[in-house]
């Protein structure tokens, strides 16, 4: 497929508001595209290169596009800032810088490079690094584009920084390749448990398009891959929560108790002597965790797959820290003098995979069971999670207490017969914790900074959550959360519309 014709069908997307619709472009798409080039359009249409876990970036800013435009079109810098300044819009500005300065050496060769091309030299691009690398990024970029047609352009540009603006998701890409072949979302539920468990949404595409649902059907785990995380529910009561799980069943088998930590969730990947370590989004932390990687290399296996909660601690007193002192060891600069003065704990409270064998159909007693096993060494900072089955709400009501005076959120209640449901939020796991009954300690008046775009569907909204901060000891405004829960639709166009009025070009 030509780039040109795939930039069609994200124009085609781009001119609708519906669910539906995109999903009936995309099956469209999926269907005329070649197994061997579904993948690097699926990413494109995400607007990256590789799965998110692999962080590949190209590490261009607008300023920096602003040039790689200029260049391109051969119009001074100044120009094009001035009009990026007026759209807003990098693609839009391309557009307009296009139709002003049209090349006329060979017109009929714009348009004619293949999806395949495209992504190779973009792949290269954001792959060059070392001395000079951002200048020649700029260049490679503006011959690339000089060399396009406008629509093309106006797409290209907006992928290295993050912003193609397409308004979908992941999950509708699942939904477009259910209908490709079925024309309905049957076969959505294979398609997102496949995904689940092997996040790389650009190979569940090949693999669908080449050998058919069978194929997506047999996809396992594998090292390397983050598996999504299985995620809790709420609920009000320990007497709810009691009921919910089986406490009161008359065998009275009961639920697992633990610790609910407020640090890093993370998911560690070992294949003896590799060692990977992955965030709740799917990000790859591993260099960021140094000590957490040699812990790693002790355990008694050789394959693993591990599910746990990254927590700082004082180094003289034992005392865990809080999540914003933990939150300082997501860095990349000045990693090993951050983990001296902050080491990191993991608390491990799931095993997915043992020694080449998938563990995520196996009940959580089970998965309990072996995991005791390997962890019954002591391996660095590695620590398994501390668990008592609990049948009633006293005993439930009196651990979460306990955790909550050792400077925990409270408790995690987990059912005992249950597979670990990858990406789902389910009641298989209910947090117990003491904003659960009503009892937030304080609120905060707080001040809104700026706001984020929206993704998925809330990209037509233009804004998808807030930046919320409270003044500090310089007199500053300092920030404290990210904010996207709680309002409805409505409320959501409403607030972007008042938060237009304010708008700053540049950084307060």
């Amino acid at each position: 497929m030509l780039f040109k014709r795939l930039s069609e069908y994200w124009q085609e997307i781009d001119k609708t508001g519906s669910r539906l619709e995109m999903t009936a472009i995309l099956a469209r798409l999926f269907n005329e595209l070649i197994a061997g080039e579904i993948d690097l359009a699926v990413n494109l249409s995400l607007g990256r290169l590789r799965p998110k876990y692999e962080g590949v970036e190209f590490n261009l800013a607008e300023k920096m596009m602003v040039r790689v435009i200029a260049s391109a079109y051969n119009r001074p810098v100044d120009e094009v800032e001035k009009l990026f300044k007026k759209t807003g819009d990098l693609g839009v500005t391309v557009t307009q810088c296009y139709k002003k300065t049209v090349s006329q050496s060979h017109p009929s060769l714009r348009g004619a490079s293949s999806v395949t091309e495209i992504y190779n030299r973009l792949l290269a691009i954001a792959q060059d690094s070392g001395s000079g690398s951002q200048e020649r990024k700029v260049q490679q970029m503006a011959d690339l584009i000089k060399n396009m047609d406008g629509l093309s352009a106006r797409y290209l540009v907006r992928i290295p920084i993050n912003n193609l603006r397409l308004g979908f998701s992941e999950m509708t890409v699942l939904d477009g390749l259910s209908w490709m072949a079925k024309g309905d979302k049957s076969l959505r539920p294979d398609l997102e448990r496949a995904f689940n468990v092997c996040a790389d949404i650009g190979l569940i595409a090949k693999e669908y398009k080449n050998k058919g649902i069978q194929k997506i059907r047999r996809i396992k785990p594998q090292i390397g891959v983050p598996i999504r995380p299985q995620k809790s529910e709420r609920l009000p009561s320990a007497d709810k929560i009691v009921e919910k799980l089986g406490g009161i069943h008359p065998l009275k088998q009961g639920f697992a108790v633990e610790g609910k930590w407020d640090g890093l969730r993370v998911q560690i990947h070992i294949d003896k002597p590799l060692v990977r370590i992955f965030s709740r989004n799917l990000d790859n932390m591993t260099a960021m965790f140094p000590e957490i990687t040699a812990a790693a290399a002790q355990l008694p296996a050789e394959s693993v797959i591990l599910d746990g909660e990254a927590v700082a601690y004082d180094n003289k007193t034992g005392k865990l820290l809080s999540f914003q002192e933990t939150a300082q060891r997501k860095r990349i600069h000045g990693v090993a003098g951050k983990a001296k003065e902050l080491p990191i704990k993991v608390f491990i409270y799931d095993l997915l995979l043992l020694n080449g064998k998938t563990l995520i159909a196996e009940p959580f007693i089970k998965r309990r069971q072996e995991l005791e096993k390997i962890m019954s060494v002591p391996a660095g900072g590695l620590e398994l999670a501390k668990q008592e089955i609990v049948t009633d709400t006293k005993k439930l009501r009196e651990l979460r207490e306990k955790y909550i005076h050792l400077g925990l959120e409270g408790v995690m209640c987990k059912k005992l017969n249950e597979p670990y449901r990858a990406g789902a939020r389910n009641f298989n796991w209910v947090k117990f914790k003491k904003v659960t009954q009503g009892e937030l300690a304080d609120t905060i008046d707080a001040v809104v900074m700026g706001y984020y775009l929206g993704k998925g569907k809330r990209t037509g909204f233009g804004i998808g959550a807030f930046l919320v901060g409270v003044p500090n000891e310089k007199g500053a405004i300092g920030s404290i959360a990210k904010i996207g829960t709680g309002l409805s639709d409505e409320q959501w166009r409403e607030l972007k519309v008042r938060c237009s009025k304010f708008e700053v070009r540049s950084k307060p």
